[in-house]
C-alpha cells in the first residue's frame, strides 16, 4: 500500500511538471533577442471589423472612434448589439457605425454575437474579418498589421491583449495586470519565437475569410476563443501570434466586477484544460503535429494562481511523505517544480512586469493565490457554465 502511495505521488509530481515545464520554456523563449521582421502594410486586404456589444453604451463610442481611424476605403465596421437593453444601438449609430441588434434570449454569449455578424457579412464578404470587443482600445496601426498577416499566412491572427488596471490600483489588481501579462504576452511571444502558435484570447483576432465563414461560432461556451482557436489549429491554421498589434482594455475597479470577470475566464479556462487537453494532445501526437501538440501543452497551463497553488500544496505534501516515509524522490522532484516556476515568474517579471508590481509586490502574490482559492474551490462544487457579462464601473 506505501509503495503504490509513493509511485501515485510520483506520478502525479511529474504530471503537474509538465506545465510548471511550459510556462518556463515560454518563459525562456520570450527572453531571447530576435530580429524584428516588418510588416509591409501599403497594400492590404479588404477589412470588417465586427464588435459585438452587450450593454456597451458607456465606452462603444471611443471603441468605434479608434476602429473608424485605421478604416481604408473599401473596409467596414458592424456592432452586432447583442441583447442589449441599454443606449448600446443609439451611442454606436451617433459614432457613426452601422448596428446589427440581435435578441435572443436563450442563445446569450459572444460566440452567437459573433456568428451572427459573420452571416451578415456572408452577403458581400471581406478577405478579412477583424474581431474586437466593445470595451477594448485599438492601437494605432493594428488593423493593418493583422490584415497583412493573415492574408499572408491564411491564418487567424491573434493581436497582444492586455488588461490594465486603473490608476492608484490596489495591489490585488496590479498582481492580476501582472499575471495577465504573463498569459498573454510572455507566453504566447515565447511561443512565437519557437515556431509555435498561440490561444485565441477572445479579442484583436483577424481571419481570413475562407476560415471563419464556415467556423463554429454560435455556442456560449464561457472560453469560445480557445475552443475557436483548437478548431482553426484542427484545419492546419493554428493561430498566430502578432505583438506587434495591440488592444488594449481596463479591469473593472468594483471588487464584484472584477469577482465576476475572473470566475468566467478561469472556469472557462479550467473546464477547457478538462474537455480537451489531453484528446488534443493524443490527436497531436497520432497526426505527427507539433502545432497541435503546442496548443495542447499551452492549454494545460492553468492561470498562475491556480499553478502556484497546486505546486505549493504538492511540496507540502511531499514534505509531509519525506518527514513520514522517509520518501526523499517526491521531495527533489516536488522542490525543482517550485523552483522552475519561481524562476519563470521571477524572469517574467524582470523583463515585462516590473513597471506594473515592485519585486516587494511580487512576494507578496502568495497572499493573492490564497485569495482565489474559493474561486477554484467554487469550480468544484458550483463552477460558472454560462456566459454572464461583468458589470462596468458605470453600470
Amino acid at each position: 500500500m506505501v509503495s503504490l502511495l509513493h509511485i501515485a505521488l510520483i506520478v502525479v509530481l511529474a504530471l503537474a511538471a509538465i506545465p510548471v515545464a511550459v510556462l518556463l520554456v515560454q518563459t525562456l523563449a520570450a527572453l531571447r533577442q530576435m530580429r524584428v521582421t516588418s510588416i509591409a502594410t501599403n497594400w492590404r486586404p479588404s477589412v470588417a471589423v465586427l464588435v459585438p456589444a452587450h450593454n456597451e453604451a458607456q465606452g462603444i463610442a471611443a471603441t468605434i472612434a479608434a476602429i473608424r481611424e485605421q478604416l481604408r476605403d473599401g473596409d467596414r465596421i458592424l456592432i452586432v448589439a447583442d441583447n442589449c437593453t441599454d443606449e448600446t444601438v443609439a451611442m454606436a449609430l451617433a459614432a457613426g457605425a452601422p448596428v446589427l441588434e440581435r435578441i435572443n434570449l436563450e442563445q446569450r454569449g459572444k460566440g452567437y454575437a459573433l456568428d451572427y455578424g459573420v452571416q451578415h457579412l456572408a452577403n458581400s464578404p471581406p478577405e478579412v474579418v477583424l474581431m474586437i470587443d466593445a470595451d477594448c482600445q485599438l492601437l494605432e496601426g493594428s488593423i493593418d498589421k493583422l490584415a497583412c498577416l493573415a492574408m499572408t499566412t491564411q491564418r487567424p491572427v491573434q493581436a497582444l491583449d492586455l488588461m490594465q488596471a486603473k490608476k492608484n490600483a490596489g495591489l490585488k489588481m496590479r498582481i492580476a495586470e501582472f499575471a495577465w501579462i504573463v498569459k498573454n504576452h510572455v507566453r504566447p511571444l515565447g511561443f512565437l519565437r519557437l515556431g509555435l502558435p498561440c490561444q485565441l484570447m477572445g479579442t484583436g483576432m483577424a481571419f481570413p475569410w475562407n476560415l471563419i465563414e464556415s467556423a463554429g461560432l454560435a455556442n456560449g461556451n464561457l472560453a469560445e476563443d480557445m475552443q475557436l482557436g483548437i478548431e482553426m489549429a484542427r484545419k492546419n491554421a493554428a493561430p498566430i501570434f502578432c505583438p506587434d498589434a495591440c488592444v488594449i482594455s481596463y479591469f473593472p475597479v468594483g471588487e464584484e466586477a472584477a469577482r465576476m470577470q475572473r470566475t468566467r475566464w478561469e472556469h472557462g479556462h479550467i473546464s477547457m484544460i478538462l474537455q480537451h487537453g489531453l484528446p488534443l494532445l493524443i490527436q497531436g501526437f497520432r497526426r505527427g503535429d507539433r502545432m497541435l501538440i503546442a496548443m495542447a501543452l499551452d492549454m494545460c497551463v492553468p492561470p498562475v494562481a491556480l499553478l502556484t497553488l497546486v505546486t505549493l500544496a504538492l511540496f507540502i505534501g511531499a514534505a509531509i511523505a519525506c518527514f513520514t516515509f522517509d520518501w526523499i524522490g517526491p521531495l527533489v522532484l516536488a522542490g525543482f517544480n517550485l523552483l522552475a516556476l519561481t524562476l519563470a515568474v521571477l524572469l517574467a517579471w524582470q523583463r515585462f512586469g516590473r513597471h506594473v508590481v515592485s519585486l516587494n509586490d511580487l512576494f507578496s502574490t502568495v497572499t493573492y493565490v490564497f485569495w482565489k482559492l474559493p474561486l477554484y474551490l467554487k469550480f468544484l462544487v458550483s463552477r460558472q457554465v454560462e456566459w454572464v457579462r461583468a458589470k462596468r464601473d458605470a453600470d
